[in-house]
């Protein structure tokens, strides 16, 4: 419930709506690559509860007061008293496939944590629940209770309409699915499996006789192991379920943390101050910092960089474990069953690896991955200010690479066609490659600046190099966004939420 006393909150919502929401862009990077405001931020403070109902005064008499609602996992919403002896809980309306909904008795619900729900108040989510949620859950948001008409008539002045590329994405999806895109390859999947088998046995086989070969062998197994969880968590299909924890044994990596921390890159990708995918810093800089927010190592960081990459898996376990302890004691679905895989991982590791051989085997694991997965976005767009056309930003903040080889088509586990990915996460990367003539079409047809991006797999390597040279170069700049959380007034994670005052 909130704090706020129930007069408090309406009259701050009418200050909102009289003045307007201010831009958080007061920045504008010296680079080509930063996309600028243009228009304040669609969000809004809905006023009061939108229902009111019956209730029974101290005096015993019958008088109006506001109702809210409280829901279960499964989207059933009963009304109930918004106002307690605190105050009053407000609306929070999101909009799904051009209807507004009231999800203020979701968000604690929602099983992958209520800051989603928050960080959506008065924006369009229609992208992000299609993008990341089964076809069950997908059929649920229809069972929530629609916003209030006041609320409607207030957020439809506020918010900007769906762009032409919103609905012209919507109906690219439909038709995905309906040709069956979503079918999965077993073959395929065997096929990738089999190749992990293969490097694991070979890294035991070799791991007293040859340690440096075992150390190349287990490093190509995690990096292949991450990969393949990185599949299996962004699945929504009956097989993913079954094999969500694989990365967890196989890479050491949990699936908590990877939904948590991975999923707001793909919602969010490239915002700064929220995509924590390019908030590296103090080590490494992808746009020039505010001089309080600098570091000397920014100087020679196209120098160094292969340093923090290095240690990129070894910081994703260890905050893997974090988070997989809170997770058990927050008690969120799953979390015992993945603190047991997590365990497992390094029972086996122990056991069967020498010290010499898993731990540099972990560094040069995280050496490849960081190699994969940081080019692809960081020499795009950067975006100030959250980006309501999500489907134009995923075109304009991410390049493929072109691979020019079996081997490196392997390794790159699918992020090469990351476009095709972060349009389409939880489509089965066996796909991916059939999808390029229809995306170059989509951007042609669509307008969308830069079209389908791509660079061979050196170069989009050297543009990355070249970025961490630029910005290693660049003089500090006064006000320039912090890359977590200064830029959009907090990450999604921190409490600074459109909607967070409504926890």
């Amino acid at each position: 419930m909130r704090t706020m006393n129930y007069q408090r909150s309406a009259l701050a919502s009418f200050l909102a709506l009289s003045t307007g929401a201010m831009s958080a862009c007061a920045f504008s990077p010296p680079s080509s690559r930063a996309t600028t405001c243009t228009s304040a931020k669609s969000m809004v403070a809905t006023a009061t509860p939108p229902v009111t109902g019956s209730s029974i005064g101290a005096d015993g008499d019958s008088t109006d007061s506001p109702m809210g609602w409280e829901c279960d996992e499964e989207a059933n919403c009963v009304m109930v008293p918004a106002c307690d002896e605190e105050g009053c809980r407000t609306s929070l309306d999101v909009r799904i496939h051009g209807d507004w909904y009231d999800l203020s008795g979701w968000r604690k619900a929602h099983p992958a944590g209520a800051h989603w729900i928050d960080w959506y108040d008065g924006r369009d989510a229609t992208e992000v629940m299609d993008a990341f949620h089964s076809e069950k859950a997908r059929g649920m948001w229809q069972k929530l209770p629609k916003s209030s008409p006041e609320a409607v008539e207030i957020l439809s002045k506020q918010v900007a309409d769906d762009s032409s590329v919103q609905i012209a994405f919507r109906k690219l999806r439909d038709e995905l699915e309906a040709d069956g895109w979503w079918e999965r390859d077993f073959v395929h999947e065997a096929k990738l499996v089999g190749i992990w088998i293969s490097l694991a046995v070979g890294a035991v086989a070799t791991a007293h006789t040859a340690p440096p070969i075992s150390t190349v062998l287990l490093a190509l197994a995690m990096t292949n192991a991450g990969w393949l969880g990185h599949d299996y968590v962004h699945g929504v299909d009956s097989f993913c379920d079954k094999v969500r924890n694989f990365v967890c044994i196989g890479a050491g990596l949990g699936t908590t943390w990877w939904s948590d921390k991975h999923n707001k890159h793909h919602a969010l990708t490239n915002e700064m101050g929220v995509d924590e995918d390019i908030a590296t810093d103090p080590f490494l800089y992808t746009w020039a910092p505010d001089p309080k927010h600098d570091s000397p190592l920014r100087k020679i960081q196209h120098w160094i960089f292969f340093v923090p990459f290095s240690a990129l898996f070894a910081l994703w376990r260890y905050d893997t474990m974090q988070v997989a302890v809170e997770a058990v004691e927050q008690k969120r679905p799953g979390a015992k069953e993945e603190l047991f895989g997590l365990l497992a991982h390094y029972f086996i590791l122990l056991s069967l690896f020498p010290f010499g051989v898993w731990v540099p085997a972990v560094f040069l694991s995280g050496l490849m991955s960081a190699l994969i997965v940081t080019p692809t976005h960081q020499s795009e767009e950067l975006f100030e200010d959250y980006q309501p056309d999500w489907v134009t930003a995923q075109f304009e903040s991410t390049r493929n690479a072109v691979m020019t080889n079996p081997f490196s088509e392997w390794l790159w586990g699918g992020m090469q066609y990351q476009l095709e990915h972060h349009l389409f996460p939880s489509m089965p990367r066996s796909k991916y490659p059939l999808l390029k003539p229809i995306l170059t079409k989509f951007a042609e047809e669509n307008g969308i600046k830069g079209g389908y991006r791509e660079s061979g797999e050196f170069e989009i390597l050297k543009m990355n190099w070249d970025l961490y040279k630029e910005v290693a170069e660049a003089d500090p700049v006064e006000g320039a966004p912090y890359s977590r959380g200064h830029g959009q007034l907090g990450a999604i994670n921190l409490g600074f939420s459109p909607a967070a005052k409504n926890a």
